[in-house]
Formats: C-alpha cells, structure tokens, sequence
C-alpha cells in the first residue's frame, strides 16, 4: 500500500472524502445557528447549551472504535461503519428539513442533532482509525504525520468552501434549503462508501478468528493496557485539560457579532473561511517543517497564542482598535478567523503524537478514546462559559462584563501549561502486551 511515502488512490479517496464532508459539516451548523436564533429566538446561554449538548454522541467514541476494531461487516471493518454514519447524518438533517416549523420544537430539533452527531463521531471514528493504519505502514521518522496532514488539509478545504458557501446561502437561502444541500452530500457519500471495498486500502489485517464477544473483549483489554502506558494516558490527560478549563463563550460572541455590532452574515461566513484557510496553511507547513518538532513545544505555544488572542478580544470589545480606525469586521474576519483556527489546529499535532505511540492493533479505540475525552472537555468548557457568562452578566441585551470574563478566559487558558511535562518529548511507539 505504501511505498516511498505514497499511499494508493483509492486510500486518498476514502480519506480525502470522509475528511471532506467531515469539514463541510459547518455549512449546515450555520444555518442551525441563524435558525436557532432569528427562527426559535433562543438566548446566548440556550444556544451555547444547545451546541454543546448536541454533541454528547461523541463521548461514546471509544465504544465506536472498540465496535469498528472487532466487529467486521461483511468483510470489512472500516468502510462500513463511514457508510453508516453518512446514511445516520442524511437521516437527521432530512427531518429537520421536511418537518414544518410549528412542528420543530428545540426538543426535537436537539433530538435530530444528537443522531445526527452520533452519525458523524461514528464515520470520524472510522476515518480516523484508517489515518492511523495506514499511517503506522510508514515507519520512517521523516514521512510520519504525512496522512495525518492530508487529511487535515481535506477537511479545511471542506471547512473553507463549507463557509464560504454557507455565508452566501444564509442570506439567500433557507436554513431548511441548506440542510437539504448537504443530506444530497452525505447520500452520495453513502454510496461512493459502499461501492469500495476495503480490501482496495491495503489496511494490515488482523489474524483474528475468535467470536464477537471475545473480539469485543480483547479489545477492551488492549485498550485499557494502552491506556495504563503513562505517556498516553498523561498525554490524553493533558489535552483534554487544555480544553476542558477553558469556559467557552461561543455563543456569546456570535450574538455578540451578529446582534450588538449588526455585522452581516457574510462576515461571520468569510471569518471562518479565513480561519480555515489558515489552518489549511498551517496544515501544510506542518507536514513540510514542524512535523520534525516535538509534540510538546508546539503545543504549548499553541496554548500560549490562544491566550495572547483572547487579551487581543478584550481590547476588541473595548473598542480600542476601534480607536486606531480597525473596523469591527476586518478584525472578526482576520482575528477572530485565526483564534477559532488555533483551537482546531492544537488536534493535529496532537494525533500525530498519538498515532506514534499507540500499540498496534487498537488505533481505532484509543484514537476514539483520545477524541471522546476532547468531546466531553469541549462540551464541560461550553457549559462553563455559560456560566461564566451568566456570573459576569452578559445576556443577549448586556454586554457590558464580556471583557471581564474573556480575562477570565485568558486567564484559564494558560493554567494547563502547568503541568505540560505530561506530553511525552520523543515518539517512541508503544509496544503492545502479548
């Protein structure tokens, strides 16, 4: 399958496919977020809870990873379960599509998000465990990440016409035509899944002819024999920390933009088409130049530009590049593009390391694992932010304490570089127990 650090076509389509749609998937989570607030009317803290709520399916992802390592689908262990996460997600936006508005309630509307999450952490679960087999095929120093890369890069270019395209489509299009669009998408991913055979990727296979349950069973164990090597489990620790103590306030700054300052929706499109343009440019400088740091520098001077970006909102907030003639917009579009950027950045160094040291054999469950923890940490760190929100007072009227509590913010961002000695210097692969 590899060869002088090429991988096969068909590897490139399955990966650069899945990534893809995986990175479109803003395209419809705008709508939803315009839909939420001018349809339904909600609050800053009702939005901000819905976003992060919906994503519970992703703490399951270790169950999504033991499942795909042990249980084969006619053959295949992979490809399969993509297929069923793209039918899963076209299932979901369909209804939240064809329903009538007076129908929709935000209970039922959390309820189709939730399945159709649950659809995308099983297909990301599967693309990313095909990252990683393909990937351990390399066992070069200098080619490693390369796939990793690759796949970040597919996903920022579907991230950036994701944007781009749905920037325009909110002003001229439904919420409800948008999700449409992309229930088109996910069906002939569906198809273009199930036409493949896996056998086509070249994956290692596995000489395992024992029952289900006992297949369930061995991968439990492995798993948990991984994540007793410390420098994986401090490793996952220490990521998932880094976003879990930081109070998000999402929300509050999309009503912030949107509401207090009247910018357009094209604005706040074109600012994440910046931010994932950015990290389409960092992607590849990563894999040309940075891929040969350690994992540990790099992130903690991601942490660090994080902090400085949150000290840059204060003064944006306190109209002091206002001051100096930095219109609201351009600052949104280029600043606020990049900081949003930088957290989604922080993943591919971070997979790269745990595609190094993890044991052959379970990289779909601790993979699924090490992106379940971030899951549960993204969605403490939402919580947090409303709260956080609501103690210095800010509301959908007030946004006179949002420079307090980005301090606050800032503040807490630095605190896991405490304890940054838990990310492991080299890449020494783990070695699986017999």
């Amino acid at each position: 399958m590899v060869k002088d650090g090429h991988y096969n076509k068909a590897l490139r389509r399955v990966v650069g496919l899945g990534f893809w749609v995986q990175g479109f998937r803003c395209f419809p989570w705008m709508g939803v977020n315009f839909f939420l607030k001018d349809g339904l009317g909600v609050a800053p803290s009702s939005l901000q809870i819905l976003q992060n709520s919906s994503n519970l399916p992703m703490v399951a992802k270790p169950l999504y990873g033991i499942l795909s390592d042990a249980l084969y689908v006619a053959g295949q262990h992979r490809l399969p379960y993509v297929a069923i996460g793209a039918i899963l997600q076209a299932i979901s936006w369909l209804a939240i599509a064809t329903l009538p508005g007076t129908s929709l309630s935000i209970a039922m509307l959390t309820l189709f998000l939730l399945l159709g999450n649950l659809g995308a952490s099983i297909a990301e679960v599967a693309n990313d465990a095909i990252v990683v087999e393909a990937g351990k095929q390399l066992h070069s120093p200098s080619q490693s990440g390369q796939l990793q890369s690759f796949a970040w890069m597919s996903a920022s270019l579907g991230g950036i016409l994701g944007n781009i395209l749905g920037g325009i489509a909110i002003k001229e299009l439904s919420p409800k035509t948008m999700f449409l669009i992309f229930v088109v998408l996910l069906v002939l991913q569906f198809f273009m899944t199930i036409t493949l055979s896996e056998s086509s990727l070249n994956l290692p296979k596995k000489m395992n002819h024992s029952s289900k349950f006992s297949s369930i069973s061995k991968q439990i164990s492995e798993l948990h024999v991984a994540l007793c090597n410390s420098e994986i489990s401090r490793s996952i620790a220490w990521f998932s920390t880094s976003y879990a103590m930081i109070p998000l306030l999402n929300g509050t700054m999309f009503f912030y933009q949107t509401q207090h300052l009247n910018l357009d929706s094209s604005i706040i499109g074109f600012s994440k088409v910046f931010g994932q343009a950015a990290l389409l440019v960092w992607s590849v400088a990563y894999n040309k130049q940075f891929r040969k740091f350690p994992a540990k520098k790099i992130l903690w001077a991601l942490q660090v530009a994080i902090a400085l970006f949150m000290v840059s909102d204060v003064l944006f907030v306190k109209g002091i590049y206002r001051d100096i003639r930095i219109v609201d917009s351009m600052y949104v579009v280029i600043i606020s593009g990049l900081q949003e950027s930088l957290f989604q950045f922080k993943i591919l160094p971070f997979s790269v390391l745990m595609a190094q040291i993890c044991p052959s054999g379970c990289e779909g469950s601790v993979m699924a694992f090490s992106m379940s923890a971030v899951a549960l940490a993204t969605i403490i760190s939402g919580y947090l932010g409303v709260a956080l929100a609501i103690s210095v007072g800010v509301s959908g009227a007030d946004f006179s304490g949002l420079s307090v509590g980005i301090l606050i913010q800032a503040a807490c961002t630095v605190l896991p570089l405490c304890w940054a000695s838990w990310i492991p210097d080299g890449s020494r692969p783990v070695k699986k127990e017999e």
